[in-house]
């Protein structure tokens, strides 16, 4: 390990030093394993200076891993109206943040995804701790089969972003948000809430 003298002081090198940092051990350790406290020791800086910068472990994971949303707000929105209405909520939030002008950075994120390991596994992590584990337990779901569902919808609303946002295959790229909500909807929610037999 390189031999720091003493702490940075605050810059825009600071933090992209700091971002830097968490992204290898996001990526490297996972959620979970990484602290505010290691990364600050890493990137040299007091752990008072990462929370000035970024706030929580939360908003410096979805900093560096550039998430235009906040979890921590939308999710209550999709569990509002219990589990049997998830599906269509998860669907119109999603359809609405990458209608939005944040659409980009996700489209952004995807392409990065395609082709750099860091990106995919921190993905991965931000999926499984920051939406699915807070919706099963919110939707009060089966901890047993969280992981096959959570990958369920992934693979649905990823695949979605992909043919509207990527590749814009009509007429699925200028479909009306309800319209979409209505076609895509009952697939998530019976990954969500459905029978997993067949799978």
């Amino acid at each position: 390990m390189v031999k720091r003298i003493g702490r940075r002081r605050g810059s825009p090198d600071t933090r992209e030093a700091i971002l830097e940092v968490a992204r290898r051990l996001f990526s490297d350790k996972g959620f979970d394993a990484t602290t505010v406290r290691g990364i600050a020791s890493e990137a040299g800086v007091d752990p008072a200076m990462i929370h000035h910068y970024f706030g929580t472990k939360e908003e410096l994971f979805r900093e560096a891993l550039s998430i235009p949303f906040d979890p921590t707000t939308e999710i209550p929105k999709i569990v509002a109206e219990g589990p049997e209405h998830a599906g269509a909520n998860l669907v119109r939030m999603f359809v609405r943040i990458w209608d939005s002008p944040l659409g980009s950075a996700g489209a952004a994120l995807i392409r990065s995804a395609m082709s750099n390991e860091l990106t995919i596994r921190m993905m991965r992590e931000f999926i499984t701790t920051q939406i699915m584990r807070k919706v099963v337990t919110e939707l009060k779901l089966d901890p047993a089969e969280a992981p096959l569902r959570a990958s369920l919808v992934a693979s649905q609303l990823a695949g979605l972003a992909m043919m509207r946002y990527i590749v814009k295959l009509e007429p699925l790229a200028s479909l009306p948000v309800d319209e979409l909500v209505l076609a895509v909807g009952p697939n998530v929610q019976r990954y969500i809430t459905g029978s997993l037999d067949a799978a």
